[in-house]
């Protein structure tokens, strides 16, 4: 029941319940009421045929004459037994009765009975006689039940029986029930309608809200318009509040980005600037004081200052390619490569200088751009062979496993120190005098080109670095 519209349905349920069970109640009461009004007529009417048997019994016990024969009923006899039924029904309102005589009808009556009525006195009379003992029904008709009972009454003359009936009208508040069952009813309907009609509408209010957030861009929140539900409104004054602070924190925050950009771009060409002045400074240098010495000098110190030079200029060169391989990122096109002789070519490139190179690969063919790729691990390879002393050794490793390409370059150099591990990568940042500082940034750039990553391993003495390409990932 965590929705506002299953709590309000089990509210109109438990309501609606409350009201069923107090309309049952009402009923039952009611029931109560005409049933205990009949049992106590149905008592009666008993009663009062037994006492008709009683005094017509003590009135036969003096019978002195005849008995009268079938059709010949006179007036005395008739008027006896009238005189039997008053005093039989003495003291009883509400009951009415008479004496049925078989083959004549009726000799004596309190009322007149209709039709219908006469018909049913004369069955149960019959019933009475043919059984010798009392028989009962019940006549509803409308809003009120006769009940009627008949007895066969014993003595000289035979076909004789007494019958007494009692109507009981429904209960007296029976009006007042039908009325209050159906403002119960009435009030299940409005309740079912108020409650149907808040849940639609909050719902349809709800889902406006939820369409207008989903609508509206990420990471800002729309103008709400009021709902016209009071606490609805709360929220969405409390939404638009939070936008319009988020709006503004937002400015703030796109400032700040901006300057923390600005501050570092103008850092980033700052670095930049001064390394390649230095790296600039030092050959134009060399190569001044190289002229100078030709100028000076006899022709083969010309020569040998010309030689020198030309190396410096060559120096340069390499300078602006390399920082010609920073700016220009080209996109890997990869292609079926064997790992095995990829590092068996660049091995085979950087054998010599007094330090051994040993490669340990399995035999797996992997979709890369081996030009990139090979000129990301020369770096590596360079780097490696100029941090390792004469005698040691670099190591290159290669394997395939869970959809990864891993390749390491380890070398038993000194290692790196611990103030350059944090901005290793970054351009112009080196260990040594005569170095660039753009190796490994740029072995960086061609293998996240791949999708990939380098990292320098933890696992001394020298150096290790690890690249890491998903074989299945974008270039980017």
């Amino acid at each position: 029941m965590g929705s506002l519209r299953s709590r309000l349905f089990v509210l109109w349920a438990l309501s609606l319940a409350a009201l069923v069970a107090v309309g049952m109640l009402l009923v039952g009461l009611y029931r109560q009421s005409s049933s205990a009004q009949i049992d106590r007529a149905t008592e009666a009417v008993a009663e009062a045929c037994d006492q008709i048997v009683d005094r017509y019994a003590y009135y036969a016990a003096g019978w002195a004459g005849p008995a009268p024969a079938k059709g010949r009923a006179d007036a005395a006899f008739r008027a006896d037994l009238g005189a039997v039924l008053t005093l039989a029904l003495a003291g009883r309102p509400g009951l009415a009765g008479g004496i049925w005589w078989q083959g004549e009808g009726m000799l004596a009556a309190t009322v007149t009975p209709d039709d219908d009525v006469s018909r049913t006195i004369a069955a149960l009379a019959a019933d009475a006689l043919a059984d010798d003992r009392p028989a009962s029904t019940r006549i509803v008709a409308g809003p009120s039940t006769v009940m009627l009972q008949a007895c066969a009454l014993p003595g000289p003359v035979q076909g004789l029986a007494g019958w007494v009936l009692a109507q009981v009208q429904d209960a007296p508040g029976q009006e007042r029930l039908r009325l209050g069952l159906g403002v119960l009813f009435a009030l299940a309907l409005g309740m079912a309608g108020l409650l149907g009609w808040v849940v639609i509408a909050w719902t349809r209010r709800i889902g406006a809200i939820e369409t207008a957030l989903a609508q509206h861009e990420a990471g800002t929140l729309p103008r709400l318009a009021p709902t016209g539900e009071r606490e609805l409104d709360r929220i969405v004054a409390a939404l638009n509040t939070a936008g319009e602070r988020l709006d503004a924190a937002r400015r703030r925050s796109d400032e700040l980005a901006a300057r923390v950009a600005l501050s570092e771009r103008l850092a980033a060409l700052g670095r930049v600037a001064a390394g390649v002045a230095h790296e600039i400074r030092n050959p134009i240098a060399a190569m001044r004081l190289k002229a100078e010495n030709a100028l000076a000098g006899d022709e083969a110190r010309r020569r040998g200052a010309l030689e020198a030079i030309l190396a410096q200029i060559a120096r340069l060169d390499r300078l602006i390619a390399e920082l010609l391989a920073m700016t220009q990122r080209r996109m890997p096109s990869p292609a079926p490569t064997d790992l095995r002789g990829l590092l068996d070519s660049v091995a085979a490139d950087h054998q010599g200088g007094g330090v051994a190179l040993r490669v340990d690969a399995e035999p797996a063919t992997v979709a890369v751009d081996a030009g990139l790729l090979r000129r990301a691990l020369d770096n590596l390879v360079e780097n490696a062979c100029q941090h390792t002393p004469p005698g040691g050794m670099v190591r290159l490793q290669g394997a395939v496993a869970d959809g990864m390409l891993r390749i390491s370059v380890a070398d038993t150099g000194p290692g790196v120190s611990a103030e350059l591990r944090a901005s290793l990568f970054e351009p112009f940042v080196t260990g040594r005098a005569d170095g660039t500082g753009l190796g490994l940034a740029i072995a960086r750039e061609l293998v996240e080109a791949h999708g990939g990553r380098i990292i320098l391993a933890d696992a001394g003495p020298g150096a290790v670095f690890t690249l890491e390409i998903p074989l299945d990932a974008p270039c980017r």
